[in-house]
């Protein structure tokens, strides 16, 4: 497993960097506050549909949530983004054993309240005009690995231009009570339900 590495002087940086460049390259960010639990770590939840996701749910982190961030990656971008495993991201090395290791990893993050463990349920990333976000059985891995003790969070981020040169980026979030038994499917419906309802508002956000 690649696992993420601790530097105070480069997480510092990159975490200026993210600031700077969603302030940069976006009209505005926005996203509606929630009540967090001290005592509950949280699973971040989120669609998955461009370069940004990651550093946007980092920024939402410093900004809302302020927890220990850490982001479960493709081996793919841990290893061509060098400056990810800085940042909280890890991932798995190998498919198969590796695979559930890495996940039952995550699982064990979710028991220590001050993490936040982001998980986009795609597994990769599509195209924002999709109508319904599906969810890779890894997520339920990752669950079924904790102790069941944490804060599920829905984020569905969406952007648009409206009138302005530079697209506005916004997350919609939703904390989302878990039933004692948790199914992938009752998982998938309840996000899809509040990702419906976000794009309906951002109809109507102009």
């Amino acid at each position: 497993m690649y696992q993420s590495q601790k530097s105070p002087i480069v997480f510092k940086f990159f975490s200026w960097y993210v600031a700077y460049i969603i302030k940069k390259d976006f009209s505005s960010y926005n996203f509606n506050k929630l009540q967090i639990k001290d005592d509950e770590a949280i699973l971040l939840l989120a669609n998955h549909f461009s370069w940004w996701d990651g550093f946007l749910m980092f920024y939402l982190n410093k900004k809302l949530f302020k927890k220990q961030f850490h982001v479960l990656v493709t081996k793919e971008d841990y290893k061509k983004l060098w400056f990810l495993k800085y940042l909280g991201a890890f991932a798995a090395e190998t498919n198969g054993k590796d695979v559930v290791q890495t996940l039952a990893y995550a699982g064990g993050l979710l028991d220590n309240p001050d993490n936040l463990v982001l998980i986009f349920p795609q597994g990769k990333l599509y195209t924002s005009y999709i109508a319904s976000i599906s969810f890779e059985k890894g997520v339920m891995q990752v669950v079924n690995a904790s102790k069941k003790k944490f804060q599920t969070i829905f984020s569905a981020n969406l952007t648009d231009y409206f009138s302005e040169r530079k697209p506005e980026a916004r997350s919609y979030l939703a904390s989302w009570e878990a039933e004692e038994y948790v199914s992938l499917q009752l998982l998938k419906s309840e996000y899809n339900k509040h990702y419906g309802a976000a794009v309906k508002s951002q109809g109507k956000a102009l």
